[in-house]
């Protein structure tokens, strides 16, 4: 995996992120609505950087339930952070060697893997959440897949992924990464009355 993929993921993510139109909305992200899903993202996201700088994670009161980080500013805040995660995992070295994400140790290179995850996957739970179709260059969402695939269990073991979801033989990059991932490619927002 190479760190060229994750600018123009990021700008994706950024585009579909600046045209939500509603926090309330489901997500094919079990568990959240896009307000909850964004959170999310503001949570992790400085773990993250720390992980990719090799420093201490942040120290905050509660975890991410009782995180409210989707204020008046959360666009700005979110453009901040995705433009830094940008900026440290953009630079080689921080796919070499190891680094801890909170208390886990592992490959530096796994941590960048979730990073062009987290754009890729959360990119298009927004886009469906909204009704706005994701670019993602083929390179991105083979890399995004090989990576869900190689974790997948652990990953599904921790609750980050639902169950890996079949798509078909001639399913596209991404669709193959959503899947393995738990996602169903298919999943539409459910229409309401």
């Amino acid at each position: 995996m190479t760190a060229s993929l994750l600018r123009p993921a990021a700008a994706e993510f950024l585009r579909i992120a600046g045209a939500v139109p509603d926090l309330t909305a489901p997500t094919p992200c079990a568990g959240y609505d896009v307000r909850g899903l964004l959170n999310h993202l503001l949570y992790w996201g400085p773990w993250l950087i720390a992980a990719g700088h090799r420093a201490a994670p942040p120290s905050p009161a509660g975890g991410e339930a009782e995180a409210a980080l989707v204020t008046e500013d959360w666009h700005a805040d979110l453009e901040k952070q995705t433009e830094t995660l940008v900026a440290v995992f953009g630079r080689p070295s921080a796919w070499t060697g190891t680094t801890s994400l909170g208390s886990a140790s592992m490959p530096s290179a796994v941590v960048g893997a979730m990073v062009l995850g987290e754009f890729v996957l959360h990119g298009w739970d927004l886009a469906r959440a909204s009704g706005q179709q994701l670019r993602c260059a083929p390179e991105a969402a083979t890399a995004v897949y090989e990576s869900a695939v190689a974790m997948g269990d652990q990953a599904r073991s921790m609750g980050v992924y639902g169950p890996a979801v079949a798509v078909s033989p001639d399913a596209s990059p991404l669709e193959r990464a959503l899947g393995a991932a738990g996602r169903d490619p298919g999943w539409s927002r459910p229409q309401v009355g």
